[in-house]
């Protein structure tokens, strides 16, 4: 199951620089691209707002 980043988002970077498949992307908040992400929760711990769940 992907993750996917909610609402709670501050578009800090972390998450983005933890991904080792770069499926994070930039914008308002940060959005996961399903089709890159591998699961493997490094996002999810980065997170210092926990606004990674998953789908």
């Amino acid at each position: 199951m992907a993750y996917r980043i909610t609402d709670k988002c501050i578009a800090c970077g972390i998450c983005k620089d933890e991904c080792p498949v770069e499926a994070i992307s930039e914008g308002d908040i940060y959005v996961i691209d399903q089709e890159k992400c591998i699961e493997c929760g490094a996002c999810v711990t980065a997170c210092p707002n926990e606004a990674i769940e998953e789908e």
